[in-house]
């Protein structure tokens, strides 16, 4: 099985940007952009303002992760700011989760939902076959660099079940400590996109490109224990 690699682009080098995108355009998968309001985590990272000013620059897909408390406040500003996946917290959403779904589907967008650490796969069940990813934080939401939680590994396993039990088309991200002490339990359990940040990419080499030569090797002996 091949690996969608997603790229963590707060865990970048905001000075040598224009360096990294070019590396990343040439190798990543798709591209990783974390929305936080300060409210519902408390931390301020990226905004549609920045997605307006990457999309020119990259063909890949751009799939946004939205860590805010009212994601109708901003899916049509990042719809038209040039997102491919529109990804709010179900924790979020579930009061009026059919209307939120209509509402990124009405602007062509691909529709995910993120499922924190202490929320169940059955929090979404009713929706699960409208979805077209699931990403699963395997750390809990708002800072880089946080330990990975080994629980989640089952609930991985539960999607990866369902998914294959139903037919239903989702793909199964991590978001979350992806490196080399976790990847060959995530790939054993089912994951098939990894968000790679500080620990899985950045930090491995100053020079992204051999910091991604790295990542792969290490991904590769993953892959064969798994």
């Amino acid at each position: 099985m091949e690996y969608k690699i997603s790229p963590s682009l707060m865990c970048m080098s905001l000075f040598d940007i224009k360096e990294q995108l070019a590396v990343l355009n040439r190798r990543a998968d798709m591209l990783h952009i974390d929305i936080m309001d300060g409210h519902y985590v408390k931390n301020i990272t990226l905004s549609p303002f920045f997605i307006e000013q990457i999309r020119p620059h990259t063909q890949l897909v751009l799939d946004v992760h939205m860590m805010v408390e009212n994601p109708t406040d901003f899916i049509e500003a990042i719809a038209k700011a040039g997102a491919d996946f529109i990804c709010p917290h179900a924790e979020t959403i579930n009061r009026d989760a059919f209307r939120v779904i209509n509402l990124i589907r009405s602007f062509g967008k691909k529709v995910g939902v993120v499922l924190n650490p202490a929320t169940p796969v059955e929090f979404i069940q009713h929706y699960i076959h409208l979805l077209d990813k699931i990403t699963i934080m395997t750390v809990d939401p708002g800072y880089a660099g946080q330990p990975f939680i080994p629980e989640m590994l089952n609930k991985v396993s539960q999607l990866r079940d369902l998914k294959q039990q139903h037919g239903y088309k989702y793909l199964i991200e991590i978001d979350g400590s992806c490196n080399e002490r976790t990847y060959q339990d995530l790939m054993g359990a089912g994951a098939e996109v990894l968000i790679v940040g500080t620990s899985g990419l950045f930090n491995l080499d100053k020079d992204l490109d051999k910091a991604w030569d790295k990542m792969l090797d290490q991904m590769r002996l993953a892959r064969q224990a798994a």
